[in-house]
């Protein structure tokens, strides 16, 4: 049987990062690669599972006991972020962590330490699972991904092990907000579904961010520099403006719990032509469709101010709050909250400070809320998952499935 970790490592080594720009789904050929991996294992293992057109795959294992019990799901998204490569992940391992600043190898001077991540002293002794320095790592979500094959595993392995229907979900481009788009909800046919896409060991969400993006493209006019006194109108200085015409404590650095906020994340631009991009989100709606209208209203003053057309906002709704949609099955909450407790992790249920996959799932029928995978500082080289983690969130998959039997 291959271990967790050993699995976790050939999952990163592929280059899934997924791609807000493209059209297709998936947004990259390359996320493929894994998908038809996961695909290919499951089916050597026995389960039935197909990969569809869409870049999804669903795998089913029929119920080994005689009574009616509620068909549970268990999904995680194979695609990396955009902000920085998934491609020759380099991972490092560090057996028995002893506290220490962690050198990140690939960058000279580059550390994991504990001054600026104290969490990372919660993990003594245990080990730990680092980049080095040159990309992401790709615990989000491949930790989730490796959790569940590791389940699977067990559960084939084992043919004691008792359970009712089980089915498995693989996506693409969860990470550009595009996951789950085209998921088939009645062909996966579960009744209740779970991502394993959190963070720390003990994580239960059931409630994250109402989620829109803006894209706003700033038209000015350009005119030779001598000459341009009281005819040019440089775009990106105009754009400049329309920033800080933004509340400046509803960025993301200065908010947190269920405060909401406007992050940049794209610019480019030139005299003549800026586009700038950013999501928005908050978790209570009310909130969440005042802010839209703060960005349409910024945008009229520029467009006021310089002439009509010079700001024009495209703005584009991602995905909303589950909670609406998974409180009503409270007993799905229970039942994860006991689970990892009998795989002795303390349940510390939160608001996702982001999204899923089980956000838009929820909404389509499915509620689905999101357990922990076990890493940390996702989307960047200082990413990090603890072996011991992953362990257990595969053990609490295994205590779901049980208590579903009940």
């Amino acid at each position: 049987m291959e271990t967790i970790l050993d699995r976790f490592l050939r999952y990163v080594a592929i280059d899934t990062q997924s791609n807000e720009e493209s059209e297709s789904q998936p947004s990259e050929a390359k996320e493929l690669d894994l998908l038809r991996l996961l695909r290919d294992e499951l089916l050597a293992m026995g389960v039935k599972a197909e990969l569809d057109e869409y870049g999804y795959v669903m795998a089913s294992i029929p119920s080994n006991i005689d009574k009616k019990v509620p068909a549970v799901g268990f999904i995680a998204h194979v695609d990396t972020a955009p902000d920085a490569s998934g491609k020759d992940v380099k991972p490092q391992i560090i057996k028995n962590y002893d506290g220490s600043p962690i050198a990140l190898k690939g960058v000279g001077g580059l550390y994991l330490d504990p001054a600026d991540f104290p969490e990372l002293l919660a993990h003594k002794g245990e080990t730990i699972i680092t980049t080095d320095g040159t990309t992401l790592l790709g615990a989000d979500d491949k930790a989730g991904v490796a959790e569940i094959m590791d389940a699977v595993q067990y559960i084939v392995a084992h043919p004691e092990f008792r359970h009712g229907d089980i089915r498995i979900g693989f996506t693409p481009d969860e990470e550009i907000g595009r996951g789950v788009v085209k998921f088939d909800v009645q062909r996966f046919g579960a009744d209740f579904a779970y991502t394993m896409d959190g963070g720390e060991a003990g994580e239960l969400e059931f409630e994250n961010f109402n989620a829109a993006s803006a894209v706003v493209k700033i038209q000015g006019r350009n005119v030779h520099p001598g000459y341009a006194k009281g005819k040019m109108l440089n775009s990106i200085h105009i754009a400049h403006e329309l920033m800080d015409l933004l509340p400046v404590e509803q960025r993301p650095e200065f908010t947190s719990g269920y405060e909401g906020f406007f992050h940049l994340v794209g610019f480019k631009g030139t005299v003549e032509e800026s586009q700038l991009t950013w999501i928005i989100r908050d978790h209570d709606r009310a909130k969440f469709e005042e802010k839209k209208r703060v960005m349409m209203r910024c945008c009229q003053f520029i467009d006021d101010k310089y002439g009509k057309g010079t700001a024009t906002p495209t703005l584009k709704d991602q995905y909303y709050n589950m909670r609406e949609m998974v409180e009503p099955h409270y007993h799905i909450i229970e039942k994860a909250e006991k689970a990892m407790r009998l795989a002795g992790v303390e349940p510390h249920i939160q608001p996702i400070r982001g999204g899923t996959d089980g956000a838009n799932l929820s909404f389509k029928g499915l509620p689905c809320p999101n357990i922990f995978a076990g890493g940390l500082n996702f989307h960047g080289k200082m990413e990090w998952v603890p072996l011991e983690s992953m362990q257990k969130a595969s053990a609490v998959i295994l205590n779901i499935i049980k208590l579903f039997t009940e």
